[in-house]
């Protein structure tokens, strides 16, 4: 079970992000994290979308920060499991996306980036 509360631990998630402060958002991951994401396939191609440690992590989301500086996101739900969280929020552009995060120790051990698909858009537009 967590040890924490889920809806204090999401909205400190998203007041870092809102900040761009990196050092905040990952101090909630384990140094040898595993992190998945469509956005580092196609922004680090050579990651296939698996980002490996803290360090591959922090430039993944140093890059982003580069190319979004007006990155800023709103928590629209907050699911808790035994030791999973997800945190669904919009970003700047208004696109509905979840975080899942898997706990080990108090620490995410896994993240998992989740966007909008076709399926959902059938049209194939972007908001």
């Amino acid at each position: 079970m967590m040890d924490f509360d889920p809806t204090v631990f999401a909205a400190e998630w998203c007041a870092a992000w809102n900040a761009h402060d990196l050092d905040r958002v990952l101090a909630h991951f384990h140094d040898d994290v595993i992190f998945t994401s469509p956005i580092a396939a196609s922004l680090l191609p050579e990651t296939g979308g698996v980002l490996r440690g803290k360090a591959a992590l922090r430039s993944y989301w140093e890059e982003g920060l580069r190319r979004i500086p007006d990155l800023y996101f709103t928590v629209e739900a907050v699911f808790g499991g035994v030791d999973t969280l997800v945190i669904q929020y919009r970003n700047q552009k208004g696109v509905n996306v979840s975080e899942v995060l898997v706990f080990d120790a108090g620490l995410v051990r896994q993240g998992h980036g989740t966007y909008p698909t076709r399926i959902n858009n059938p049209a194939g537009t972007s908001s």
